[in-house]
């Protein structure tokens, strides 16, 4: 995958700052007692048809931080490869004392960016090819934006709204960071969505101009206002409806819609009634930006019952950790030695690094 390979880590790994205690004093013990034994440590997961990703951040991770880095010979799989239970991903030979100690970082390493990568690909496939917009600075913490950019890149997303989340990539494909205007602009314009929207045009003339209409829970009636007044210069408008929330016009029509129907939120209903109501005031050029509590299980639902979406925005349902890994020594010297129900398993997907 391309891949700018500038991973950066906080200096305290080295003094083992991140590592458990008894890593740390299994280190100790094993670097008095054994200190020329030879462990290979295999790690692997879980779950079926994964998408393997920190393959390349735990490298640089052991090249930043491992003692005696070219005494170690590695094995691994590529970052993007689709794996499936217990399968080894990467292969680690050397000192426990040089390298071993490392094992519970690689562990979440894998864990994180494989997980963002698998959910990323779930969405990607439920969304028949429509553009995903990567809105993950707003689900979880900050500093993990650059490995979780990177990870969602590796499951298919394109389109990123910082700086940070493409830090990793490289890839001309990839465009700087962009994304829609939020609330807080349209809360200092006194609610005023098309002032708002105005001034955005004015400050950002060569940006696609997208205006957020949930701001009054009055979707239908506000896209339309936007629309008219700017006509072909709207791209398109955003739903952003919260899931407590149903929209004032779904609201006053409410019967029109089966008993069991779910207006909360951005529903089926919403998005079709600003479609209807944009395209009958001749603005069919508009197109409909859809976020807030969308998973790959909602898009495919939308997809499948061809819910005029056009762009969907995406932020928890990419950060959840739902994959783990586990390392484990399988060879001491060379010989089995494993705990039971583990053993060596033998892969030719595993590639040596150089």
């Amino acid at each position: 995958m391309p891949n700018k390979k500038n991973f950066k880590f906080d200096p305290r790994v080295k003094d083992g700052y991140f590592i458990a205690d008894y890593f740390k004093k299994t280190n100790e013990i094993i670097a008095k007692y054994k200190p020329n034994q030879i462990v290979t440590m295999q790690f692997f997961q879980r779950k079926d048809n994964t998408v393997l990703c920190g393959i390349d951040e735990s490298i640089a991770l052991l090249k930043y931080a491992a003692h005696n880095f070219d005494d170690l010979k590695i094995w691994a799989l590529n970052d993007g490869d689709i794996v499936q239970p217990l399968e080894p991903v990467l292969k680690i030979m050397g000192r426990y004392q040089d390298y071993g100690w490392l094992e519970g970082m690689i562990d979440g390493i894998l864990a994180r960016n494989s997980s963002i990568a698998t959910n990323s690909r779930r969405i990607v496939d439920a969304a028949n090819g429509k553009p995903l917009l990567n809105m993950l600075d707003r689900a979880d913490y900050y500093s993990t934006l650059p490995s979780d950019g990177y990870a969602s890149y590796v499951g298919g997303f394109r389109t990123f709204v910082t700086e940070a989340a493409i830090e990793y990539i490289d890839d001309a494909e990839v465009k700087a960071p962009s994304g829609t205007m939020p609330h807080a602009l349209i809360q200092s314009f006194g609610g005023d969505i098309l002032e708002a929207t105005k001034a955005f045009a004015e400050v950002f003339p060569n940006n696609n101009l997208l205006s957020l209409v949930d701001y009054n829970n009055d979707c239908v009636n506000d896209a339309v206002k936007v629309a008219n007044y700017f006509g072909k210069k709207l791209w398109a408008v955003r739903l952003d409806t919260g899931a407590n929330m149903t929209d004032k016009f779904l609201e006053e029509n409410k019967d029109k819609y089966p008993v069991d129907a779910k207006l909360n939120g951005v529903s089926e209903y919403l998005v079709t009634e600003v479609r209807k109501a944009l395209d009958a005031a001749g603005h069919n050029h508009v197109k409909i930006i859809v976020s807030s509590s969308f998973d790959a299980e909602k898009i495919a639902y939308f997809e499948a019952n061809n819910i005029p979406v056009d762009i969907y925005g995406m932020g928890g349902s990419l950060a959840k950790v739902n994959i783990g890994f586990t390392g484990d020594a399988v060879l001491i010297d060379g010989k089995p030695e494993a705990k039971v129900g583990r053993k060596n398993i033998e892969s030719d997907r595993l590639k040596k690094v150089e």
